[in-house]
């Protein structure tokens, strides 16, 4: 039987660059051999594309869409369409909001994750608790900012500041003063023209992982403990023993349940697919709260995704098989549909 041909794609435009590499390479190197045929496609920060592991040869932005010949080591030029799977390791702006997600759709390339209704909805941190809210999901309160308008706290310090459309962290403050406020502001509109300003919660934050289309499941629900900091930040999330995963968490029963409950219920509130990962707190009296929804989190073997599903039944090389059978199980479906 012919090999899958897997194209994983990583790297991008935004500021989480190196990070997507990184989750690219483990996935990469995560592919069972003996039943993929894997290539390597790097999107570098000027958007040209790198082809072919150790490639230097590039293409510009759109030639995917346009047909343009795909060189994989050791084989001849093919059309990206001629890829079985494409799978997307690509985090934050231009590669998790729906942009390569549409993409892939007009080229009729079967991808692993959320469609483009549900990335984009996902990445826009305003949006995204609209509908939550609209849906009956409870999420962290929040005030939503654009730049030249004047922004003030309606909220108690600590108060979170962060840019509406970017992940890991990035551009993202906890003021703890009034006089804190306005550099932290100015750093979120650095990253975005639209900003957040969240209630800051007190309580455990807990990560759930959600895998599936029409029928998704929860994993085992894991405590995030930074140890690089106080806080969930850059750092803790990607120093060197930067923060400890506690699974399960050390929430009751009930609570334990409400999250995964609610994890479900935000992934398919979201139109998302195949996977994502849901960042919650569980406040000191044991109200659960939808922090954010990351459809494409990080990919290394010992990222939170990972670890979640791992402890839950599904080693690493499991997983990627299963995200790779949903990417085709969801392409075959829509095929049936009429435009």
């Amino acid at each position: 039987m012919a090999k899958l041909r897997v194209a994983v794609l990583a790297g991008g435009r935004s500021s989480e660059h190196e990070i997507s590499l990184a989750s690219g390479r483990s996935v990469a190197a995560g592919l069972d051999r003996e039943r993929y045929d894997v290539r390597e496609i790097e999107i570098g920060r000027d958007g040209r594309w790198a082809l072919g592991e150790g490639s230097r040869a590039e293409l510009p932005v759109g030639a995917a869409e346009a047909g343009l010949p795909i060189p994989a080591e050791g084989r001849p030029p093919e059309p990206l369409g001629d890829v079985d799977v494409v799978f997307p390791v690509l985090h934050g702006p231009f590669g998790e909001d729906g942009t390569v997600q549409g993409l892939l759709e007009l080229a009729d390339v079967a991808y692993v994750g959320a469609g483009v209704t549900g990335s984009a909805l996902a990445m826009d941190k305003d949006l995204f608790k609209a509908v939550m809210r609209d849906k009956g999901v409870p999420v962290v309160r929040s005030v939503t900012a654009r730049r030249g308008a004047t922004v003030e706290n309606p909220f108690a310090y600590p108060v979170v500041v962060k840019p509406a459309r970017l992940g890991s962290s990035v551009g993202i403050s906890v003021v703890r003063t009034p006089e804190e406020l306005e550099p932290a502001v100015e750093l979120a509109f650095a990253h975005d023209e639209k900003i957040l300003l969240e209630q800051h919660v007190s309580g455990v934050e807990v990560e759930c992982g959600v895998l599936g289309n029409e029928e998704p499941v929860a994993s085992l629900v894991g405590e995030i403990v930074p140890l690089a900091s106080d806080w969930y930040d850059y750092e803790a999330k990607y120093a060197e023993g930067g923060m400890e995963l506690v699974v399960p968490a050390r929430i009751s029963a009930e609570s334990t349940r409400r999250v995964q409950e609610l994890a479900v219920a935000s992934f398919v509130a979201a139109d998302c697919e195949g996977m994502a990962r849901v960042d919650f707190f569980v406040r000191d009296d044991g109200e659960v709260l939808v922090n954010e929804l990351n459809t494409i989190p990080g990919f290394t073997s010992t990222s939170v995704y990972a670890k979640l599903f791992e402890a839950s039944g599904v080693p690493y090389g499991e997983l990627l098989d299963r995200l790779v059978e949903l990417a085709l199980e969801r392409r075959d479906r829509r095929r049936t549909l009429r435009y």
